[in-house]
């Protein structure tokens, strides 16, 4: 237990938690374990996971609009993530598993470890309070969210490259807005020091503004 604690970065005051965090309901069910499985901590994990990483992508991600930072939250937590985050701390190894789970491969098993990293996520939370479990959470999820190529913030991309010459000043224009209601189009041209670097189009003025940025820093060889 202890090396799966310097695994996580973090040494629990009540070591119960964390054994609870480890415990499958295969192995509780099988045992009679009073302490019961890991399904409440899990519960508990999915959401401080969940409100940890949606307050990370609303402070650095600032021109995103609602729906990609959705889109970019359910790539961060979804289970094919989870999974990558537990091995990486080698999770499967520490899990307590019944008999046929065991048997039938449990520890390597994407549903078990994304379930009980969820479950250690909670056991942390309750056990340091939310900092450390920022401090847990972010460990994953930054470098994993900012290595996908898809999701580039490039407004500020483009704002930091003209940052490097003083008295340089961009703007985002409206150029036009079509279409009805529910099915908006929009047209944004970025504008530097007045002249045109970049036209976007988009189904929100914060897309359009994106696609605009983009194909600046591509005319710019960025």
């Amino acid at each position: 237990m202890e090396q799966l604690q310097n695994n996580l970065g973090y040494h629990f005051k009540n070591p119960a938690l964390l054994a609870r965090a480890l415990t499958h309901s295969s192995y509780a069910n099988e045992r009679h374990v009073d302490t019961g499985d890991n399904e409440r901590l899990e519960f508990l994990g999915d959401s401080v996971l969940g409100f940890i990483t949606a307050e990370y992508l609303f402070a650095n991600h600032r021109d995103f609009p609602e729906g990609e930072l959705t889109k970019l939250r359910a790539y961060a937590v979804c289970e094919k993530s989870l999974f990558s985050y537990a091995e990486e701390i080698g999770l499967g190894n520490y899990l307590k598993l019944g008999k046929g789970e065991e048997r039938t491969g449990g520890r390597t098993r994407p549903s078990v470890l994304s379930d009980a990293f969820e479950a250690v996520i909670a056991a942390i939370y309750l056990d340091g309070g939310m900092d450390e479990a920022k401090k847990f959470v972010l460990r994953f999820v930054v470098p994993y969210v900012e290595a996908k190529p898809t999701f580039k913030d490039y407004k500020t991309m483009l704002q930091e490259v003209v940052q490097k010459n003083q008295g340089e000043t961009l703007e985002y224009v409206l150029v036009s807005e079509t279409g009805p209601d529910h099915d908006k189009c929009f047209t944004v041209e970025v504008h530097l020091n007045s002249n045109v670097i970049g036209r976007g189009v988009g189904g929100s003025k914060k897309k359009a503004e994106q696609n605009a940025a983009k194909e600046a820093l591509e005319l710019m060889g960025i």
